[in-house]
């Protein structure tokens, strides 16, 4: 049985190595990995490589950094090519990145099955595009892998669970990782005794100057009573820089992106995070800390429901307000419940490629 996985985002990388190591136990299996290039940063792409021990993709598409209807485009005719050549059984992917749904587009075009991992989730928000890339990709999909209760139910309202899928609840492959990485976390030398773990990179706040200078003067007003640790998005650097914004604060400690295992030696840490990332809102949750969210809406819905998550948006005044409630729990039990599983959806996963395929 061949695999074809393409990945081309941060978050992809940290998913895959757990699937990609149940894969290489799995006698008879084999991978092909196929990096499209859409984080073409060094310290987001191959430093995650070298450190989760992935083994290096067998294409490198070198796609990124440009809009993305242009990447779209780009890959799936890069990536066509690919499929042809390696005539693989399935075509595995992973979230809602462009290179999610150019991989989708891809193994459609050539009838190739797609198994999705991550499916079911929505944020039903149609004006991101990870939205659309995600509904089209379930759409597409084959073999739709759940990391939640609440994913299973969002595709039975759109019954894609009745149009001959194969739809399976396994857990959330990111638990997976945060267990088998933990004695490996890196802990940086000179942190804070108490500190805030800050990211932004969501389009829809960098590239809006209103949302990123709301956001902006909510941390400089949160920096006043305690540090804030700021790795920054390499989007994020250049828009503060375009729109002329500053994050000068003698309590705002800024950094470049960080590789997998320091960023959760710094979750580690932290007293709490603030995020409009999908990924560190469950690792904060993981690791035991309340988020903070900087959007409208998030796909994990069950966080916000046992109250460990709160949704902020870009509105500074918001900001602070859930801040100051948050920070008050700190103190307080943290309540944890088994929304994503085991720990061990990625054997779950292979095995079940295994199952279907024979």
């Amino acid at each position: 049985m061949k695999i074809v996985t393409i990945i081309g985002a941060r978050p992809q990388f940290v998913k895959a190595s757990m699937v990609s190591k149940a894969i290489a136990n799995v006698s008879g299996m084999e991978e092909i990995i196929v990096h499209t290039g859409q984080h073409f940063d060094d310290n987001m792409s191959s430093l995650f490589f070298e450190e989760l021990k992935i083994q290096k993709p067998t294409y490198h598409l070198n796609i990124g950094g440009q809009a993305h209807e242009i990447m779209i485009e780009k890959m799936v005719c890069a990536i066509v090519p690919v499929l042809r050549h390696e005539k693989p059984d399935i075509v595995l992917l992973y979230g809602d990145t462009d290179s999610t749904l150019a991989g989708a587009l891809s193994a459609k075009v050539l009838d190739i099955k797609i198994a999705h991992v991550e499916a079911g989730l929505r944020s039903y928000n149609p004006s991101m595009q990870e939205e659309i890339n995600r509904e089209i990709t379930d759409k597409l999909s084959t073999f739709l892998f759940c990391p939640t209760i609440q994913a299973i139910d969002n595709l039975k309202k759109e019954n894609i669970t009745r149009e001959n899928r194969e739809v399976f609840l396994v857990g959330d492959v990111m638990l997976d990782a945060a267990l088998f990485y933990s004695p490996y976390y890196k802990y940086p030398a000179s942190l804070p005794e108490k500190f805030v773990l800050c990211t932004l990179h969501r389009a829809e706040n960098t590239d809006s100057k209103q949302r990123l200078s709301s956001i902006l003067l909510a941390l400089q007003h949160i920096a006043d009573t305690i540090p804030v640790v700021l790795p920054l998005h390499p989007r994020t650097r250049a828009r503060v820089a375009e729109y002329g914004l500053t994050l000068a604060h003698e309590n705002i400690q800024c950094s470049s992106p960080l590789g997998y295992l320091e960023m959760q030696g710094l979750l580690n840490r932290a007293a709490l995070v603030m995020t409009d990332s999908g990924g560190l809102q469950k690792e904060a949750y993981f690791a035991k800390k309340y988020c903070l969210t900087l959007r409208e809406e998030t796909e994990w819905t069950e966080l916000v429901q046992s109250g460990t998550n709160m949704l902020s948006g870009a509105d500074t005044r918001q900001i602070i307000e859930h801040f100051e409630i948050l920070n008050a729990r700190v103190s307080e039990p943290f309540c944890s419940q088994p929304f994503y599983g085991d720990g061990h959806a990625a054997e779950k996963i292979v095995r079940l490629l295994g199952f279907v395929h024979n």
